[in-house]
């Protein structure tokens, strides 16, 4: 898949993610794109993840903790 094309994906469901809690206040919602925005990996795509460089696993795995954080969150305020 283009890169390109990727970087476009993965922007855009950080957006509706971030409108999702920002305005509408809906973690669970927020959490789906996020976590869908990372099937669009914005790096190369073709690069084995042993061969990445370190700022991009790292951008990837807290971004992935943001998410797990965020699902958690929702799923602890709808157990009020």
């Amino acid at each position: 898949m283009n890169t390109l094309f990727n970087k476009y994906l993965y922007l855009g469901f950080i957006v509706i993610g971030m409108v999702q809690l920002f305005y509408v206040k809906d973690y669970l919602q927020a959490a789906m794109y996020w976590g869908i925005a990372l099937a669009f990996d914005p790096f190369n795509v073709e690069q084995h993840w042993s061969a990445r460089p370190l700022w991009q696993k790292v951008v990837l795995i807290v971004h992935l903790a943001i998410v797990a954080a965020c699902f958690g969150y929702g799923i602890g305020i709808k157990d009020k």
